[in-house]
């Protein structure tokens, strides 16, 4: 059985708009099955725009229903309309609720493991799990309800995973690893390997290697994208906060504390021992030194660099450039080159 995208079981708009908070202008009595962008929408798809200028398209699409600002409220139009003070947002939590829905209506689903797999004797697989063509369960393995665990994947001795996660195809999670509720790990994610961990003989000039015996913690409704790779801690733990979304092709080294609600876009990468609070935006291609701390709400711009020990702070303060530093500051010293540049 391999991971598919759930079946949308159509609700009505009614339903939808007390559902999302959304306010309902026009027919509620249609029924709606998914979202769409506005060119593939089909009849039973809603829509959104956060502008105004998009609206006029999207009311000629297909579309059976327009999420929009309040600039859509006293619009003339046969299609209906939701009207929210955060249409994208709204879009979300609908397509949340269909899939929510769906889920609801299936009939209870039981274990599922393919017959190339291998789950030790030990694992424990509670109802709904699904473990797909040549998936590796190890020793004393706990993977909660409905959890889907893709081709390929391992899952080392001791992992913990919790329900409703899904683990797509040729991820590894390493032994000890402990993760919560509704992650979401994409193709080819490395979680709980060694850290880059060792240290010098200063006598012979040869390195050794520092003990990586610690455990990577991941909590609640993360989303890590493919080919991410989370050490473990070297002697204590690696955690991720609840909610925190990770880009594609992202490290992050040994003994990192990621807060809640991180942002963390793709090829970013993180030293050891560095904090990064709740609600930290970190652009692609950022790079942190070993033990910088990123305070709470920081916005670090892409290809931004922090030094070592470096702590930044200033809740919803955007930084750039490398070493950091507030983006009014780094604008003015690039018009300075500039204006440098010229007179040469």
């Amino acid at each position: 059985m391999t991971l598919r995208e759930n079946r949308r079981t159509p609700l009505s708009l009614s339903q939808i708009a007390e559902a999302v908070g959304a306010r309902l202008v026009g027919d509620g009595a249609i029924k709606i099955g998914g979202v769409a962008s506005i060119h593939a929408a089909t009849e039973s798809d809603l829509v959104f725009v956060e502008d105004e200028k998009h609206l006029a398209s999207a009311l000629r699409s297909r579309a059976g229903a327009v999420i929009a600002g309040e600039f859509a409220a006293h619009t003339a139009s046969r299609k209906p309309l939701l009207i929210s003070d955060h249409p994208k947002l709204t879009l979300a939590r609908a397509a949340r609720l269909l899939q929510e829905c769906d889920l609801a209506n299936e009939a209870p689903r039981v274990e599922s493991v393919h017959p190339s797999a291998t789950v030790h004797p030990t694992a424990v697989l509670n109802p709904g799990v699904h473990v797909d063509e040549h998936a590796v369960i190890g020793d004393c393995v706990r993977i909660g309800e409905n959890t889907r665990v893709g081709a390929g994947c391992v899952i080392a001795d001791g992992v913990s995973i919790g329900r409703d996660c899904t683990i797509y195809p040729n991820a590894t999670i390493y032994a000890g690893t402990a993760i919560g509720d509704r992650v979401i790990a994409h193709a080819g994610a490395v979680l709980g390997s060694d850290g880059f961990g060792y240290v010098r003989d200063r006598k012979t000039g040869r390195y050794e290697k520092f003990p990586q015996v610690g455990k990577l913690v991941i909590e609640d409704d993360v989303e890590i994208g493919a080919n991410t790779t989370i050490d473990r801690g070297a002697l204590d733990e690696t955690r991720i906060g609840r909610g925190t979304k990770i880009d594609n092709l992202v490290h992050i080294g040994h003994n990192c504390q990621i807060g809640e609600d991180v942002v963390i876009a793709a090829q970013t990468g993180l030293s050891g021992s560095i904090v990064i609070e709740k609600g930290v935006v970190l652009g692609g291609q950022v790079g942190i030194g070993e033990h910088a701390r990123i305070g709470e709400g920081v916005m670090l711009g892409g290809q931004g660099g922090v030094l070592p020990n470096k702590v930044l702070r200033g809740k919803g303060k955007a930084f750039w450039g490398t070493p950091a530093q507030p983006l009014r500051e780094y604008l003015k010293q690039l018009a300075t080159v500039a204006r440098l540049a010229k007179k040469e």
